[in-house]
């Protein structure tokens, strides 16, 4: 959600901010109805005035005998309550409607930030590592002899349906032992405290992050109005403020609040048809290790970058070569003010693919949740900065070991670092065992 304050002193540098993101502009609109509303508030506080002065005066009336004074001004006081009331209603749809046109606009890029219209206009911050090269033609991670039998879209095609799959055996194993890797990384070495948090959420909580209204589409909500959560961004950002209630504040001295998650994720695809059918590159539920930082305004672009790197850090240690790209305005995300996506290698794909995005959000989240601070007691509340990024997506990482991991005779050499989650073997034979 956008400041209506930033608004009104600087319209045409929030026109022009929105402009760089292919968004018309929408200040005078804002302002109009920023207006009515000021002016349908005063109105009620005004009516509201009166009869308080009037509710006194009936008061004098009845002390001093005065009946007829009494009478009139009682029924002036009656009148005025439906007045009241139906101002205060015109006050809060005019607040409904400014609410409507902000709700939906996206948050304002950092001034750094590459304008662009779409991906192909990304600017690459830097590369890590060396493709391997294959002395055969290198296979996608679904064609691999040692994933062949137990890495089943048939079979989830039935149960569930397209995009979704059932993990068995070792590949199973080497699944979950890379999103063990990633908490104990993040936790041990990167200091992120590790948070197990439902995947059944409240539409507020979805709204907080940004997911909604203009997302509906894109997630699963229950008959009961509960919602599955596209990622765990959404209940971590929300749990240090969950409690404090609408005048509490965290304690800036807190202040960085750094977390980490594996859970399940689970998205639509919509608009996605006919994108990475194959394999399960895009699936329907999926599971990642997400952090999630909130932090001083000052310090939030530092977080960013301390975020970027835990997340390089993870396909260091697996020696996964990746590059890292720093998004256009086009590209960006709802939320975001700056993203750097990282992008791991699939040999099987020849080419690079999305395997975290870390994004911060500045003040944009938190003042949808109303997430604050203080940075000494009696000081004015400010809003939290809240940062994001996946570390890892698991799926993704499953994929992109095996294909860089890969052997001519279809089997799949384990990485040094995963070994000790995989029983001490060395090796996914063609067959699909732990050798």
């Amino acid at each position: 959600m956008h400041d209506i304050r930033m608004i009104r002193d600087n319209p045409a540098a929030f026109d022009a901010a929105l402009a760089r993101r292919g968004v018309a502009p929408v200040s005078s609109e804002i302002l109009a109805a920023d207006d009515a509303r000021r002016a349908a508030i005063g109105a009620a506080e005004a009516a509201q005035a009166a009869r308080n002065a009037a509710s006194k005066d009936v008061g004098a009336a009845k002390a001093r005998g005065d009946d007829a004074a009494f009478e009139r001004l009682r029924a002036l006081v009656a009148a005025k309550k439906d007045e009241i009331a139906a101002m205060e209603a015109a006050a809060s749809e005019a607040s409904d409607r400014l609410t409507a046109l902000l709700e939906v606009l996206p948050n304002l890029p950092h001034d750094d930030v590459p304008s662009g219209a779409d991906e192909t206009e990304n600017v690459e911050a830097h590369r890590w590592g060396t493709p391997r090269n294959f002395a055969f033609a290198p296979r996608e991670h679904y064609l691999l002899d040692a994933a062949e039998n137990h890495m089943d879209f048939a079979t989830a095609g039935t149960i569930s349906g397209a995009r979704f799959v059932v993990l068995k055996g070792a590949i199973a194993r080497l699944h979950r032992a890379l999103a063990q890797f990633m908490l104990d990384t993040h936790i041990n070495e990167n200091g992120l405290t590790e948070v197990n948090a439902p995947v059944l959420v409240r539409r507020e909580t979805m709204y907080g992050t940004g997911q909604l209204p203009k997302f509906a589409e894109d997630s699963y909500e229950t008959t009961n109005g509960w919602w599955l959560i596209p990622t765990s961004e959404v209940t971590l950002t929300s749990i240090p403020t969950a409690t404090l209630g609408a005048s509490g504040a965290l304690d800036g001295a807190d202040l960085p609040i750094r977390m980490t998650a594996h859970s399940l994720c689970f998205r639509s695809e919509a608009g996605s048809a006919g994108k990475d059918t194959a394999g399960m590159l895009r699936q329907h539920q999926f599971e990642k290790v997400e952090m999630v930082s909130l932090t001083k305004p000052e310090d939030s672009r530092a977080e960013l970058d301390r975020m970027t790197a835990c997340a390089e850090g993870i396909l260091q240690k697996l020696d996964l070569p990746y590059r890292t790209l720093v998004l256009c305005t086009g590209d960006m995300g709802f939320g975001a003010a700056r993203t750097h996506d990282i992008e791991v290698w699939l040999p099987g794909q020849n080419s690079y693919r999305e395997i975290s995005s870390c994004s911060v959000c500045d003040a944009f989240q938190a003042r949808r949740m109303n997430a604050r601070f203080r940075r000494a007691d009696g000081e004015k509340p400010e809003f939290v900065h809240t940062l994001n990024g996946s570390g890892l997506a698991v799926g993704r990482c499953l994929i992109a070991v095996l294909e860089n991991y890969q052997n001519e005779d279809g089997s799949v050499t384990i990485p040094e670092v995963l070994r000790r989650y995989m029983g001490d073997k060395a090796q996914i034979t063609a067959a699909g065992e732990l050798a």
